[in-house]
Parts: structure tokens; C-alpha cells; sequence
């Protein structure tokens, strides 16, 4: 099964086994704090964070992606030693419940993906992309794990007043090339590239950005992509994060139909159902 421009046979290694990516997957948001922009991915305590994870899995989530600090634009920083406490807590309990899940960690902070990794997190989700940690890419690479590394400027504080690009695609591409070169060099595997939609980027960038999702193809990396009730969405529909549903399953069909690898949302029984009815349409040729 394959359509233009779709990585195939892609694998990842995870705590030592492979996770096959030669079909999309769905990456599940598990946001243990309370500073989350969607209030129903919030799950800042051990009883909800394991029912979410239950559900997600049950619904078909390959990865479980948990944050301990929110990136949403204007969000408070929250103190390293605070983020690794969550961490510990919600990794720990994840593991014991599902020692079968696979955990990737959203943080920036080297230290948090250290520690993360010793607790038994398989992939590490970097929304800087490194420029927030100088110590991140030697980190990675050392610890060895999957590597998802997304395109921002500045930080979640101030990526809002960020917009000014010559050329979107050239720059971002740009950015991933020189990126990937140094993580290579140092050793690291299994990189994943992510846009970083809403990320220093407007509504009418973050959709040129998805127009053109098949040209980051050119990287030969896997492609992940964040528009779950995101406010290109909202915004553009004049509705709210809660009725955005519908709105995320539309922007998600058109990410795999552009060759999108990996799903990171919300809602995991709709986006699965995407990714069902897509295959079946490349089945039916």
C-alpha cells in the first residue's frame, strides 16, 4: 500500500522493539497538568491519567505522548524540578497499569528526557527542536531513542509575535537539513520531523504549511503532524476548541492523503477511523 511521496518500510526502535510506520499511526496527547489549551486533555491526577490512557489504547493509540508543561502559546513556564516530579509519577503509573504502552515525553529539557528515558519513556518529543536546550541533541543521541524534532521560533511565551518569513517551506526545510545533519553526526536515531503547526506560524501559514506537507517529504523522514483542535482550526470556523472535532478529523485526512506518517491528537478512535477509511480508499485504488 502506498501512495506518492509516502515513506514505506519505516520502523522505529522502541525499548528494543520495532514499531512499524510503513502505515500512519496515531499518536495519543496525554497532558498530566492543568495548563493544557483543551481543557479534555487535561489529566493532572493518577486516576485520570490512567482511565485516558485506557481509553486511547483501547481506541487504538500506538504512542502515548504525555506532557508535564504546557507549549500552548502564552503558557507559563513551568520549573524543571516540577516537570520531572510529573514525569516520574505519570511514567511510572503509565508503565505499571500498561507495561506494554509506547511512551514518548513532550518536554525541551534535556534533563526531563533523561529522566523520562530512565523511567521507561521509548521516544522523546522536543517542540524546539533543540534551540531551548543546548544540551539536547548530545542527549538524545546518547540515550538512543526515537527523536521527534518540530520546527519553532523562540519560545511558547513569545513564538506568537514570530511570523516573519522570506519563504515558509525553503526556511523550514532549511531548518530540519541542517538539524538532522547535526543529530546524525552525533549519533542519533530515529529522527521524526514535525512542522510545528501553530508554532511561530499564522493560520494562513500553517495551511500553506499543510498544502505543501509532500515536500518535506525531501528529508526521507518520517512526518509528524499536531493540528488537533489547534486554532487554525477554531479560528477559521468561528466555532471553539470544543467543537473542533470535526473540524481536526477534515485537516487530518488531508495530512495523510499528503503523506503524513504519525497523527499526535486528541480524539484517537476518530483519527483512527480516518487512517481506516483512507487505507481502504488506497486499497480500492
Amino acid at each position: 500500500m502506498q501512495s506518492k511521496g509516502i515513506i514505506t518500510n519505516k520502523t522505529l526502535n522502541v525499548r528494543g522493539l520495532v514499531l512499524d510506520l510503513s502505515e500512519p499511526v496515531v499518536m495519543g496527547i496525554l497532558n498530566v497538568t492543568s495548563d493544557s489549551f483543551y481543557e479534555g486533555s487535561r489529566v493532572a491526577t493518577e486516576k485520570d491519567w490512567l482511565k485516558k490512557a485506557e481509553k486511547m489504547l483501547n481506541d487504538g493509540a500506538s504512542i502515548l505522548d504525555v506532557g508535564a508543561s504546557s507549549s500552548r502559546p502564552g503558557a507559563s513556564d513551568v520549573p524543571e524540578e516540577i516537570e520531572i516530579e510529573r514525569i516520574r509519577q505519570s511514567i511510572g503509573s503509565l508503565l505499571k497499569e500498561f507495561p506494554n504502552a509506547v511512551i514518548s515525553v513532550d518536554t525541551f529539557r534535556s534533563k526531563v528526557a533523561n529522566v523520562a528515558v530512565q523511567e521507561g519513556a521509548a521516544l522523546i518529543n522536543d517542540i524546539s527542536g533543540g534551540s531551548l536546550d543546548t544540551n539536547m541533541f548530545e542527549t538524545v543521541a546518547r540515550l538512543q531513542v526515537p527523536y521527534i524534532l518540530m520546527h519553532m521560533k523562540g519560545t511558547p511565551q513569545n513564538m506568537g509575535t514570530l511570523t516573519n518569513y522570506n519563504n515558509l517551506l525553503r526556511e523550514l526545510i532549511s531548518y530540519f537539513q541542517e538539524k538532522i545533519v547535526r543529530l546524525t553526526s552525533l549519533g542519533a536515531k530515529d529522527i521524526i520531523i514535525d512542522p510545528g503547526f501553530g508554532f511561530a506560524k499564522n493560520i494562513e501559514q500553517n495551511y500553506h504549511l499543510l498544502h505543501h506537507l509532500e515536500q518535506f517529504h525531501r528529508l526521507d523522514k518520517p512526518i509528524l503532524v499536531g493540528v488537533s483542535r489547534k486554532s487554525m482550526i477554531y479560528k477559521t470556523l468561528g466555532n471553539s476548541v470544543e467543537n473542533s472535532l470535526n473540524g481536526s478529523t477534515v485537516l487530518h485526512t488531508i495530512a495523510l492523503t499528503k503523506g503524513a506518517t504519525l497523527l499526535r491528537v486528541h480524539d484517537v478512535m476518530e483519527a483512527k477511523e480516518a487512517i481506516t477509511l483512507y487505507k481502504q480508499m488506497l486499497q480500492a485504488g
